[in-house]
């Protein structure tokens, strides 16, 4: 008797999310993000650095949290690091647009960390990502390179 209430709530659960109700859009997202968050990815960038992530995470290619991706930029590691801009509070990852331009890193902000996380294979929202170049994936890193790198700077 319990296994079909379980099968019904898991039949209704993906209609929902087969049908969109539960994903928000781009406009609703970048109401929710904080102050720092700057310079922020377009929608079709933000697009193209999930694929670029999911890429990089199947190859295990990225450095995933504050600490970790602190650590390797540190250690002078390079590639892109990929923000989230609802992250709250501030002060968790705020200094690490300034290690990034120190060291000539491209950065970006996208509108959610649930996104982000769930790009780089994981349930939990992550709030900070490092992609790291490979030659699988070399022709979407680059052009994702590109246009960060191409996104204004906040003065």
């Amino acid at each position: 008797m319990t296994k079909v209430k379980k099968e019904k709530a898991i039949k209704e659960d993906a209609g929902a999310t087969e049908t969109g109700v539960t994903e928000k859009s781009y406009l609703e997202l970048i109401a929710n993000i904080n102050p720092i968050a700057n310079p922020l990815a377009t929608k079709k960038l933000s697009k193209k650095l999930y694929k670029c992530v999911k890429k990089a995470s199947k190859l295990k290619q990225i450095r995933r949290g504050v600490k970790e991706v602190q650590k390797f930029i540190n250690k002078g590691e390079t590639g892109i690091v990929v923000l989230a801009g609802d992250t709250l509070p501030i002060d968790v990852y705020c200094h690490l647009p300034v290690m990034c331009e120190d060291r000539s890193l491209p950065y970006a902000y996208i509108p959610s960390k649930v996104d982000l996380g769930s790009s780089a294979g994981s349930k939990r929202p992550t709030c900070v990502i490092m992609i790291k170049s490979h030659e699988d994936y070399k022709e979407a890193y680059d052009e994702c390179f590109d246009e960060v790198s191409a996104l204004p700077k906040p003065l």
